[in-house]
């Protein structure tokens, strides 16, 4: 019995020596238990979740902000130090952000026509690059200069002047101001003296002008055609005119077939007393748009800001045709839709934004940039064009292109 009692503590003896050798060996493959784990993740959330919230409280900023502060290479790091979104502003290897401000012509800048062509530029800069913007309305030619200081005392990056006549201004201002970009739209530079600083947008008038012309020798059924212009002294409206009449006269030189009256057109054109209001006076335009119907002119081209528009939209309500001018006017003069066949178009607003673009990137250059020129869709009345009407302004368009046809405008 005594030797069964030894014989039972030493079994119990083995046993317990056995656990305690496997709880102090090597136990690095022995699994965490389950609630250990649990907690281990926790409390790595809470340490993690409490750093985020310090991070971004500390940052004062959004989740991106706090990634950034990390010091994380992300776009969101990127955005936080100073570059710019896919949203509008500009990148970090374009520069600093732009200061842009635009002086309008005598004129509101919404006039509809050629002002607000060039506002719309800068408003695409402001859009897809980013750039501050602001404007200053013309009301008195006198008023040119002071204008442009405005933005010359507030430090603009980049001056926009808008029409002929204040091309002066705009060139004294762009020489006593070097380290300022100035763009003149419609103003034509010396080519052989380029003002390093000043870029003159400037059209080939004439062209679209021409185009407008054969148009409206072949739908007028009298053969008389009239226009409503600014004035003669400016150079962009002159070739618009001169070569509204000479593309008539192509049309009845080379495709007679095409004119619908059967005779050579009858061009009159009307142009603006000189004057602070020859763009601004859409009284006058109607006037003398209305005095040419009744003279039996059915085709009215209109050209020269509020005046023009004057003419085109008084000449509509009268049921003869209507062209308009420097954009398509369908959209602008809704009341004119309905009998505007087409308009002659300058490519303003994009020639404005590439030049700003320009101005931002560092390509930018002095002296004169020609844009585009051409015609508007016929919209509501291309039914009223003959497709022989319609492929003869096709080759006209590409022979003032590559220069085998001349619209002999010569501006003195």
């Amino acid at each position: 019995m005594r030797n069964f009692r030894k014989l039972g503590l030493l079994v119990a003896f083995i046993t317990l020596l056995s656990v305690l050798l496997v709880a102090c060996g090597d136990n690095t493959a022995t699994p965490v238990p389950a609630t250990t784990a649990a907690a281990t993740k926790a409390a790595t959330t809470a340490a993690g979740a409490t750093t985020a919230a310090a991070t971004t409280a500390a940052a004062g900023a959004t989740t991106a902000a706090a990634t950034t502060a990390a010091g994380a290479t992300t776009a969101a790091a990127t955005t936080a130090a100073g570059a710019t979104t896919a949203a509008g502003a500009t990148t970090a290897a374009a520069g600093k952000k732009l200061k842009v401000g635009l002086v309008t012509d005598v004129g509101r800048v919404n006039d509809k026509s050629f002002n607000e062509s060039a506002w719309n530029g800068v408003l695409q800069a402001q859009k897809e690059l980013g750039y501050d913007v602001k404007y200053v309305e013309t009301t008195d030619t006198k008023d040119y200069a002071k204008n442009i200081k405005t933005f010359v005392d507030d430090k603009y990056d980049v001056i926009i002047t808008v029409g002929f006549l204040i091309g002066d201004a705009t060139i004294e201002a762009a020489k006593a101001n070097p380290t300022i970009k100035f763009i003149g739209v419609d103003q034509g530079q010396d080519a052989k003296n380029p003002i390093a600083n000043l870029a003159g947008l400037i059209f080939d008038e004439d062209k679209a002008g021409f185009l407008i012309g054969a148009l409206a020798a072949g739908v007028s059924k009298s053969g008389k055609l009239g226009a409503v212009l600014g004035t003669k002294s400016v150079p962009p409206v002159f070739k618009y005119g001169e070569g509204y009449k000479n593309g008539a006269a192509y049309l009845w030189a080379n495709s007679p077939k095409l004119v619908k009256a059967g005779k050579a057109s009858e061009v009159t054109l009307t142009y603006h007393p000189d004057g602070d209001n020859a763009f601004s006076d859409p009284v006058w335009g109607a006037q003398q748009a209305a005095a040419l119907i009744s003279a039996g002119n059915d085709v009215i081209f209109g050209g020269g800001g509020n005046t023009g528009n004057g003419a085109v939209e008084g000449a509509a309500e009268k049921g003869v045709y209507v062209i308009g001018v420097d954009l398509d006017q369908y959209y602008t003069l809704p009341k004119a839709a309905p009998r505007l066949i087409s308009s002659a178009t300058k490519l303003i607003t994009p020639g404005v934004f590439g030049l700003l673009k320009a101005a931002g990137d560092g390509s930018f250059k002095g002296g004169n940039n020609v844009g585009p020129v051409g015609l508007a869709p016929f919209h509501d009345l291309d039914k009223d064009v003959p497709q022989e009407l319609k492929d003869a302004i096709t080759a006209i368009d590409k022979g003032l292109k590559d220069g085998s046809i001349k619209t002999n405008v010569v501006v003195s």
